[in-house]
């Protein structure tokens, strides 16, 4: 598998929660820093990243430092570190607080917000991923704060919309299974957009997706991501990937900010966190199954990466899982 297929496997995603707009000019609404609020809102949900995808007329996102971003029909932009931003068109007297309504969003409530002054119409889908704080050194390491292409120019793309607009708009018939469906629509809109993003990165551009664009350094991180245990050299990934031991150095350490052995030790402790998560695997078991070879180095490794042993981490995690949980089955 590439590399990028391996990273969203080993990173797990919530559910994508969706809303559909219709706004008539002037409007507009404003979207807090999602990281402020994603603790409240999905317990156990370390980032959210927010996405809108316009299906009809066009909009203007603004940040706040100023920067403002055009969005036509077709268009998706996400926003991977979830900052605060502003969705509008036209002069609007005022920005709809949206963080009023997210909860509930969260909660599956899909009914068409509208909102307007009666004039040029946009239609707008929106969506908030949930991933683990893993993704932050994966995917989404090196993104700038806001990625936009358009899903209408071929016929994957299109499709993507037209089904995820297909199954928003049905949301008052609550078909059964409707919001696995949408979340795995939402899955695979965020999937396509960091494949299209990828491949129209310029040649200068490093971060974790350019480098599992290039040829030499993606073939080291898919080799690493795929036998995160293997006792793993320098010389044998260089070897595995056709590369020399300098140019796989220097090319890893150019992209990843990192050289290979040092991206590995902290990608098994990211796995490691994962399995504290997952059940009651013995911690001891759990050190060897990441590619360590006593639990003591194991714990002190853990320890300086997390800040906690791996025991407390493991309870602390728990204890937020339950929390979402109780929450989930009062929603339900």
């Amino acid at each position: 598998m590439d590399a990028l297929s391996l990273a969203l496997n080993a990173v797990h995603m919530s559910s994508a929660i969706f809303y559909y707009a219709e706004c008539t000019a002037p409007w507009g609404f404003a979207v807090p820093s999602l990281q402020q609020v994603a603790p409240m809102l999905a317990p156990g949900v370390e980032r959210l990243v927010p996405y809108h995808l316009v299906t009809e007329g066009r909009a203007l996102v603004t940040f706040e430092d100023g920067t403002e971003v055009e969005l036509e029909a077709g268009d998706v932009v996400i926003i991977p570190l979830g900052e605060a931003h502003s969705v509008s068109n036209g002069r609007p007297t005022e920005l709809v607080d949206s963080g009023k309504s997210l909860g509930k969003f969260l909660s599956g409530d899909l009914r068409t917000m509208c909102m307007g002054g009666g004039g040029e119409r946009t239609g707008f889908i929106c969506g908030y991923f949930g991933c683990e704080r893993r993704a932050d050194r994966l995917f989404l390491a090196g993104l700038p704060h806001m990625i936009k292409i358009n899903a209408r120019g071929d016929a994957t793309g299109k499709w993507l919309e037209d089904s995820i607009h297909y199954l928003v708009a049905e949301a008052d018939r609550s078909r059964p299974g409707q919001s696995v469906l949408l979340s795995r629509m939402a899955e695979a809109l965020f999937v396509e957009t960091l494949r299209r993003y990828m491949e129209r990165l310029p040649s200068e551009h490093i971060g974790w997706l350019a480098g599992a664009r290039d040829s030499i350094v993606g073939g080291a991180l898919a080799l690493l991501h795929q036998q995160p245990s293997a006792s793993w050299t320098v010389d044998e990934l260089a070897m595995k990937v056709g590369a020399s031991r300098s140019v796989l150095t220097d090319r890893f350490s150019r992209f990843m900010g990192e050289p290979p052995l040092t991206y590995l030790a902290r990608w098994r402790l990211q796995l490691a966190a994962r399995l504290l998560t997952q059940g009651a695997k013995p911690i001891a078991q759990i050190a060897f199954d990441v590619g360590y070879e006593s639990q003591a180095a194991f714990k002190r490794a853990f320890n300086r990466e997390f800040g906690v042993a791996p025991g407390r981490y493991r309870k602390a995690r728990s204890s937020a899982f339950s929390s979402r949980a109780r929450i989930d089955g009062a929603r339900d």
